[in-house]
């Protein structure tokens, strides 16, 4: 089978699953990277060494060799790229193609009134609703908002970002975090310091527990616009003994902050379309607090089994949650078990691309092949409002 992923960049949240389809299909596996990648991103560690990549091939530097390989491959992935240009020859020609997409409506359904949104969303999309083409849908919402436009019906799969998964000794992974040990429980935040990130609460939760006289301590990694204020709030609640921010880190280094961690805090909101580094903390075996709103959440997260789900702006709630795992071991091990379990199982880069090789089979055979659980199964209309909920069932 020749198989070609097509992106405008590869990236750390990419490349595991890149690797095992190459370990599989060999020379006939290509990742194409139509773009660039942004000088901040860049220096954020995201960029990767070329020549450690030797399915990767890039749009700007050989055109017409990756025009062929979007033209004559037997399957075609496509996403991350505004541009339908790059596709547009297999589309008209009615060869398959596998696309995979965050959230059409981020900042609201409400834009799908829109005339000429709605014009594009139909050329790029709708007219394709009983072609030989398919959704993987990377986010829990993604579904409803394609739902909403008429496009892919019967025809969307559950997807995401699959970072390498690294198996531990995971009885030694948990009862080394500091607070298993019977040192002050250890929390994290790692992302940029942005409004949708809202790092502020983990300064909110930091000051709570101080109030509360509970040990813990709180790295903050990462940067951006507001770490001056984070800085202040700090300051001004008298935490800088108990909070340490370490500016951004390397990927690699991450994860050595996420193994040593009890408590991962993922505080973004509805504009984080996934949220790669959930993958991540739950990997390392940390409890995670996260809000429903984050697209990985309910399709990664189960309250009270494998994380806690708090509703999206519900700061109340969020604290609580933050409050209770910190006073409670056996429920940070619980949840920290049972999220590395969900990860090494099913969320991991090995699975989803015998997943996808499998599906991809089924199409060019006519004999679907989808999974019951977990990548490529059934990707289910979830609204936005019905987010939170969704993550309290089964």
């Amino acid at each position: 089978m020749q198989f070609t992923f097509v992106s405008n960049y590869i990236n750390h949240h990419q490349i595991p699953l890149s690797n095992v389809l190459y370990q599989r299909l060999g020379a006939a596996y290509h990742f194409i990277q139509t773009e660039r990648m942004e000088q901040e991103r860049a220096e954020m560690g995201w960029g990767v060494e070329r020549s450690k990549l030797p399915y990767l091939k890039c749009w700007y530097e050989e055109p017409e060799v990756c025009r062929s390989l979007v033209r004559e491959s037997d399957i075609v992935v496509f996403g991350g790229v505004e541009d339908e240009r790059y596709i547009a020859e297999r589309l008209d020609a009615g060869r398959p193609v596998i696309r995979y997409s965050e959230r059409l409506y981020r900042e609201g359904q409400w834009k799908a009134v829109s005339p000429r949104g709605l014009l594009k969303k139909y050329k790029d999309h709708t007219r394709y609703r009983n072609k030989n083409v398919y959704l993987l849908c990377a986010g829990a919402y993604v579904a409803s908002d394609f739902h909403l436009v008429r496009a892919y019906p019967g025809k969307m799969f559950k997807w995401g970002y699959f970072t390498e998964a690294v198996h531990y000794d995971v009885d030694r992974l948990l009862a080394a975090k500091p607070g298993a040990a019977g040192g002050p429980v250890e929390i994290l935040f790692a992302g940029r310091f942005l409004p949708l990130k809202h790092p502020e609460y983990a300064v909110m939760l930091a000051n709570r527990l101080y109030e509360k006289r509970v040990p813990f301590h709180l790295t903050m990694v990462g940067g951006g616009a507001l770490e001056a204020a984070l800085k202040k709030d700090v300051t001004a609640c008298g935490l800088q003994e108990a909070v340490t921010f370490t500016g951004y880190r390397r990927p690699v280094e991450v994860r050595d902050y996420m193994e040593k961690a009890d408590i991962f805090l993922m505080t973004s909101n509805y504009l984080e379309g996934w949220g790669a580094v959930l993958n991540e903390a739950m990997n390392s075996g940390c409890a995670v607090i996260a809000d429903a709103k984050v697209g990985a959440v309910p399709y990664l997260l189960r309250h009270g089994q494998n994380g806690m789900v708090y509703a999206d702006g519900r700061i109340r709630e969020f604290l609580e949650y933050g409050e209770k795992l910190a006073g409670d071991p056996a429920l940070r091990r619980k949840l920290g078990g049972n999220a590395y379990d969900t990860i090494v199982s099913l969320w991991n880069p090995a699975y989803a691309a015998q997943s996808l090789l499998k599906f991809s089979e089924g199409i060019l055979t006519g004999r679907q092949q989808i999974n019951e659980e977990g990548p490529l199964s059934k990707a289910l209309v979830i609204s936005p409002r019905k987010g939170y909920s969704y993550t309290r069932k089964g």
